[in-house]
């Protein structure tokens, strides 16, 4: 698919900042087992307590991802995208860049998980002002007939930050050691964050402004009780890939660490896998979406998804299948996430009108995300700690499944062929 100049800067520029912020998110919840002994090992608690405490800390920040949704999408839904994912940008690189610089808890006491826990706040805070404003500039952009392609790259860079955090996370042992990596080398990864945001500035501040919000009126605005209405839809439709994303990509090494003692450099391998799945799906979905429509391809995902999450872990739990066949179960996993994050951009978008689409679909991601991505790691830990059963992380997805399949079900076979963009951007 040939693409111009212009429109190479508009994809990339527009998703480099979903690719710091998932690489952060992702090298958090690799190293959750690091965290935990540096920062959440509190006297007299057992390792899945530091655990399950390191991952309160991971999902307090999908809370705050709403408020940021609110605050900078209403910004950019009057002052224009550009400004504010360039603010969004410097301010959610300074918090990961921080993270890097706590001292732990045997050095500061109990300030040491408080400063983590406040920094996770403000990352989720500038993170919910991030996707709104990157899906609205690069689907408003689309050419006719392109948005699922265009916002699909957007969840690509999920992919490729996903990747990049596990590639860092395991490579740096290799490297440095594991006993240097306990002790400072967890730094390295959130340190890295201020290069990667400084060469996504520079390609930001280069954008042109969305002519699709140029050219829009007021008159386009939708009510607020509409508004609401389509968030509360958009949640639904997400919720299942919010909770199979982070339950295959992320938590998936520290699931297989902790309930089936995988070892730690296996369990990062299979991660990777997960997500090679997740990435080789998602511009093909995007794809397809545009000639048969979001509801089809996302209906046939979580339908799969649905049916498959019991076989598929209870594949990785029995002990007589090698690293091949689990590798091949966490792929086929990974990749019917991506079948819905290539539509799943396009059919957000195409939800809410130009005047409020930067806030009601930030909206509505940062809070399916803050439910069901935010909490999946505390939600199967706690259980399985509570319950002794390892088939949680099953059960939680067909939950999901099941609700957006519902959900789904009410999206407009044509909506894929909605207006697009008013004019393309110049060269």
């Amino acid at each position: 698919m040939s693409l111009s100049a212009a429109h190479k800067r508009v994809l990339i520029a527009g998703s480099v900042g979903n690719f710091i912020e998932w690489y952060e998110f992702a090298v958090y919840g690799f190293m959750a087992t690091l965290m935990a002994k540096n920062f959440f090992q509190l006297e007299g608690e057992s390792a899945l307590t530091s655990l399950i405490l390191t991952y309160a800390a991971f999902a307090v920040a999908f809370f705050f991802r709403p408020l940021g949704a609110v605050v900078f999408g209403r910004l950019g839904d009057r002052y224009g995208r550009k400004p504010v994912l360039i603010a969004v940008l410097i301010l959610m690189t300074l918090a990961t860049a921080a993270i890097g610089l706590v001292p732990v808890y045997a050095s500061i006491g109990v300030a040491a998980p408080l400063l983590i826990t406040a920094l996770r706040i403000l990352q989720g805070l500038f993170a919910g002002g991030e996707y709104g404003g990157a899906v609205s500039l690069m689907t408003e952009f689309a050419p006719p007939g392109k948005r699922g392609f265009y916002g699909a790259w957007q969840s690509l860079t999920v992919a490729f930050g996903l990747l990049a955090g596990v590639a860092v996370v395991a490579v740096l042992p290799l490297l440095i050691g594991d006993a240097a990596m306990i002790d400072w080398g967890w730094r390295i990864p959130f340190l890295l964050a201020l290069p990667l945001g400084a060469i996504a500035l520079w390609l930001r501040s280069g954008l042109e402004e969305s002519p699709q919000f140029e050219q829009a009126t007021n008159a386009e605005s939708a009510s607020v009780s509409a508004t609401v209405r389509a968030i509360v839809l958009g949640i639904g439709r997400l919720m299942v890939w919010s909770a199979a994303g982070y339950t295959y990509l992320v938590i998936m090494p520290t699931y297989l660490q902790a309930a089936l003692h995988t070892g730690f450099n296996q369990a990062l391998l299979i991660a990777v896998i997960s997500n090679l799945g997740f990435a080789a799906t998602i511009l093909p979905a995007g794809i397809l979406s545009d000639r048969v429509g979001r509801r089809t391809v996302m209906l046939l995902a979580t339908f799969l998804l649905l049916v498959l999450a019991f076989p598929l872990l209870k594949v990785l739990q029995d002990p007589l299948n090698g690293l091949l066949i689990k590798a091949a179960v966490v792929f086929v996993a990974g990749a019917l996430v991506g079948m819905l994050a290539g539509p799943g951009p396009a059919m957000l978008a195409e939800m809410f009108p130009t005047r409020v689409r930067y806030t009601g679909l930030g909206l509505a991601y940062s809070l399916s995300n803050a439910l069901f991505s935010g909490c999946a790691g505390l939600i199967i830990t706690g259980l399985m700690k509570q319950t002794g059963n390892a088939d949680i992380p099953a059960w939680y997805v067909m939950g999901t499944a099941l609700v957006s399949f519902v959900a789904l079900w009410t999206l407009n076979k044509d909506d894929h062929k909605k207006k697009a963009a008013i004019r393309p951007p110049h060269p």
